[in-house]
């Protein structure tokens, strides 16, 4: 559904996107993710069509960005990290608007709206004005204009940003169930939200790709060690002694303990395969061996592992300016059309960033 070829994307001598290369197959899930200024929404916009890349390729539902823009605008719907919504108007005539703005026919306009509010649960605020409306309710609406002309890739920056935990995880409930239906590129900060519902993970940093895979592959590929977390009804000093003592132990630290027993986590060469000597060396000691299990890393541990230090990450924040600072041509600084921009990501200074949502707001309608 979407291929990138070593898509490489300058701004002047500054290099935003450097040669990277990935697919998305249809109905997949993929969290996109990386420090600030790694080049993702660069990325993004690309996909959309709004900015061309300075080498490479990527096409979008089998049209190439370079050479049918206009046709890739129509495969995506777009959900910028605040929602584009006129907060004056009702949710109903909002849709039909921006229904017709996307080009489908007058025939078909109430059809589609009716099929988005049940889609995304707004038949009890479709008479509403907007601005009178939730935050949570605002972002459901600005999923159902994303939906509203039936896109088969569906981009969102930051859906949840802001909501509290009963809509967060509503509106996750919403993008899981479109998957399957349309293929999904989700970008966020936010690593658990990843990992709940995303199928595969894109991870990348200054620009460059460092990891395409799913998490439970990423998980296996990182670990450098084998990690066994193991409880135990032991003398914690003994317990360390022995447990240090077993072949193929490389270290050993104390995690908690309840009720007489304590957890440790137990650090092993990778290949080594030495669980039931753990537990041989706990029964011979007379102890009770209550647990023991591999610890996974988490998508925490290996995005950290991943992207560069905060140091770096605040350079590479300087590598990513926008378009209008060092466009190479005339083409990057035009402003795009109203029906274009409904499906665009921007891409601000972050002190930029809350005049350009209003902006946007008006744009993507």
């Amino acid at each position: 559904m979407i291929k990138v070829e070593r898509l490489t994307k300058r701004y002047g001598p500054t290099l935003a996107v450097k040669d990277i290369t990935f697919e998305v197959e249809k109905g997949e899930i993929v969290g996109f993710l990386g420090p600030n200024g790694a080049g993702k929404t660069t990325t993004m916009r690309i996909l959309t069509g709004f900015l061309p890349p300075t080498s490479g390729t990527a096409s979008v539902a089998g049209h190439d960005v370079l050479e049918e823009p206009l046709e890739v605008k129509k495969h995506i719907g777009y959900l910028p990290e605040s929602p584009p919504v006129y907060p004056e108007m009702p949710v109903e005539g909002y849709l039909d608007f921006v229904g017709r703005l996307k080009g489908i026919p007058s025939g078909e306009v109430n059809q589609r709206v009716d099929s988005v509010v049940e889609g995304c649960a707004l038949g009890d605020v479709r008479q509403k004005l907007i601005g009178q409306l939730s935050k949570g309710y605002r972002q459901r609406v600005g999923l159902a204009q994303a939906l509203i002309h039936d896109p088969a890739v569906l981009i969102f920056d930051e859906p949840t940003a802001g909501l509290d935990p009963k809509q967060i995880a509503e509106v996750r409930q919403l993008i899981h169930d479109l998957s399957g239906d349309h293929t999904i590129i989700l970008s966020t900060h936010i690593l658990s939200e990843v990992q709940s519902i995303a199928s595969r993970i894109i991870i990348i940093n200054d620009g460059k790709l460092e990891a395409s895979d799913t998490p439970q592959n990423l998980m296996a590929r990182m670990r450098g060690h084998e990690s066994l977390l193991i409880e135990i009804d032991g003398p914690p000093e003994d317990v360390e002694e022995r447990l240090l003592a077993v072949e193929g132990v490389n270290g050993v630290s104390r995690k908690n303990g309840h009720a007489g027993r304590t957890s440790w986590s137990v650090e092993t060469s990778k290949d080594a395969v030495i669980r039931s000597d753990l537990a041989r060396v706990v029964v011979e000691s007379g102890w009770g061996l209550y647990e023991i299990r591999p610890i996974g890393m988490s998508l925490e541990d290996i995005f950290l592992k991943l992207t560069a230090s905060e140091d770096a990450a605040e350079a590479a924040a300087q590598d990513e300016p926008v378009a209008e600072a060092g466009a190479d041509s005339p083409d990057e600084t035009e402003e795009p059309t109203a029906s274009e921009a409904a499906a665009l990501p921007q891409e601000e200074p972050p002190e930029e960033q809350e005049e350009s949502s209003k902006q946007e707001g008006a744009a993507a309608s």
